[in-house]
């Protein structure tokens, strides 16, 4: 008898496919969720689609008329209402009170990384003249902050995955504090290029971490709109960080930006440790199964012990010893070891993974080039200080900050229309199975869109500079870069999410690492670029890089589902060695077992004849 691996199971030996790399570590991680999950049903592929459709040509009343896009979208909620009322353990027990905190909270630790990107930017042009540097040596600070933005996720996203996502973030906020500290107490150049490395080696990750925890608590049917919710607030960074930094720098000195962010990181890092709870599928599952001691929150840890209090002796015992069990069955999946950076390297073999990587990071470079020469440009147009440079940042994070929240809705209502389109069922519950799913054309035709639009704006945003125009036609341009820029890499980035939801965190950092790489190298040589090829020349050759790879997205769309099934079919292959290993185990320790049992009684009567 054959039986279906639950998508629970295949995410997880599918991470160990991409992530491990060798077969013994392949084999580590966990498919015991096969044994425990609830029979899913699988989406309808498309033969099966085909058939159905046959079917009801077949019948006289189905075949009248083609149905409405109304009608698809009514069919869909009621396959899903059918669906969610069906038996089985849910995706996640948080209640949506607890999930709107947890969201509320990785939002704004996730706020900490662009916010200090961008609150440094007004500071730039005074920056260069205390330190007595150019203006390319000063925007090397940017470039070495994008290269740690790149790389720190790549050891937080594989902590996380591994050991939770509390002790990733807890470590993470003290060495950024620590870095604050340090850049408000220095005086040299080379000390401000360091400690801005530890200052986003600190912050970077948060982000990376804050797709991993909306992940472990939302489907894949829900997620854009969570995703949404959790990276909406960070956009606030592109936007308020730049007339916050400016106030300080205009009326305080620059030192002041990196006290208030001192404050700032004290205050998040206290309540983060006193109330968050622990939420990675690798460590407590669906959030049923409590952490380990040392990684509880004390609220988390106080309401276990208000729970035990009100047991009896015996039920104490058995839940503690249930438990026991359940940390045991989810530990075998993970081995705490010192995190490895080259399992986010190792997603990167995978093709539609390494195609989409390339093409998030072209649309990121030309983002950061726009924010990163905006203090050059601005000033040298108009004649700004560092408050109006900060000001003129407004429209920017503006789009920034709605493109997530729009972006969700979008996401989410273009999934149940292709789910509705494939005879697809929903189950909030519990989760989708994605076999047979284009989910990467659910998200590519929202994309599109935006895409279109961003390169536009970013070629006439370049031939406004150029000609200098009235101050209202860049901001304009400014704001809708960052809505339809935004936008497109922000869609992109949970694409990815979708791939890997057992790891999505170092998915997320592999993103991270490939955009910021490139990014670094971009906002290094654009000031560069502007002054050789000129501004309207400059942004014009970004956007045809970008427009030249955008066959990238019809490559996803068309062999996006095969790959997704070759790695599918390879994480059965691992999950089966596993299980077969795991037996093999079982039955050697039960050997062992009676013969301990047979030499303790031998030696007991040899004693008895002694005796």
């Amino acid at each position: 008898m054959t039986s279906t691996a639950t998508p629970q199971a295949l995410e997880k030996a599918e991470f160990s496919v991409a992530a491990e790399g060798s077969d013994e570590l392949e084999i580590s991680a966990s498919s015991d969720a096969r044994k425990d999950s609830p029979d899913q049903r699988r989406p309808a592929s498309f033969d099966d689609e085909k058939h159905a459709t046959e079917a009801s040509h077949a019948s006289p009343t189905s075949s009248r008329r083609p149905s409405t896009s109304a009608e698809q979208e009514q069919n869909s909620r009621d396959l899903e209402r059918a669906n969610t009322a069906a038996s089985g353990p849910a995706y996640s027990v948080f209640p949506r009170k607890m999930k709107l905190f947890i969201v509320f909270m990785v939002a704004w630790g996730g706020f900490f990384s662009p916010l200090s990107a961008n609150i440094f930017y007004p500071a730039l042009n005074t920056l260069s003249s205390e330190l007595h540097v150019t203006d390319e040596l000063i925007n090397l600070t940017l470039t070495t902050y994008s290269i740690f933005q790149g790389l720190a996720p790549t050891i937080f996203g594989d902590l996380a995955d591994m050991a939770g996502r509390r002790p990733a973030y807890i470590i993470g906020f003290i060495i950024y504090i620590g870095a604050c500290i340090g850049i408000a107490l220095q005086d040299s150049y080379a000390a401000l290029m360091v400690l801005r490395c530890l200052q986003s080696t600190g912050s970077s990750g948060m982000i990376a971490l804050a797709n991993g925890v909306v992940a472990d608590v939302a489907t894949v049917a829900e997620r854009g709109t969570w995703m949404g919710w959790a990276t909406g607030p960070m956009m606030i960074g592109p936007a308020a960080g730049p007339v916050i930094g400016g106030l300080f720098a205009q009326f305080l000195g620059w030192r002041s930006i990196f006290w208030f962010l001192v404050i700032m990181a004290g205050v998040y890092l206290i309540v983060f440790t006193i109330v968050f709870p622990e939420t990675g599928r690798n460590v407590v599952g669906n959030g049923s199964i409590p952490p380990q001691g040392w990684n509880m929150s004390v609220l988390n840890w106080w309401s276990v012990r208000k729970a035990a209090r009100n047991k009896d002796a015996l039920s104490r015992t058995t839940s503690r010893e249930s438990n026991r069990l359940a940390q045991q069955r989810l530990a075998r999946a993970r081995k705490l070891r010192w995190p490895n950076p080259l399992n986010t390297l190792k997603l990167i073999k995978e093709p539609d993974v390494g195609l989409l990587l390339l093409y998030n990071s072209l649309v990121y470079t030309a983002f950061m080039d726009v924010a990163a020469s905006a203090p050059f440009l601005f000033t040298s147009t108009y004649s700004f200080n560092d408050l109006q440079v900060g000001l003129a940042f407004i429209p920017f994070g503006t789009g920034a900050l709605l493109a997530p929240l729009v972006n969700g809705r979008l996401l989410d209502w273009n999934y149940r229309r292709t789910a509705s389109r494939i005879g697809m069922a929903i189950d909030r519950k519990r989760g989708d199975d994605l076999r047979g799913f284009p989910i990467e054309r659910a998200r590519i035709e929202v994309a599109a869109p935006l895409l279109c639009v961003g390169l536009a704006s970013l070629t006439a945003y370049g031939w406004v500079m150029h000609v200098e125009t009235h101050l209202a036609a860049p901001l304009v341009l400014f704001f809708l870069m960052g809505l339809t820029l935004t936008g497109t890499f922000n869609v992109l980035n949970l694409m990815l999410v979708d791939f890997y939801p057992l790891a999505p965190a170092t998915a997320t950092a592999a993103n991270n690492l490939a955009r910021c790489l490139v990014g670094a190298g971009g906002s290094a040589v654009v000031i560069l670029m502007i002054k050789k090829m000129g501004r309207g020349w400059c942004f014009t050759f970004h956007a045809l890089v970008v427009a030249a790879a955008s066959p990238i997205l019809w490559v996803l769309v068309k062999k996006g589902p095969g790959w997704r099934e070759q790695r599918r079919v390879k994480a059965e292959e691992v999950g089966r060695r596993r299980e077969e290993l795991e037996r093999e185990r079982e039955r050697e320790r039960a050997e062992e077992e009676e013969r301990e049992g047979v030499k303790r009684e031998v030696q007991a009567r040899d004693g008895d004849e002694k005796r």
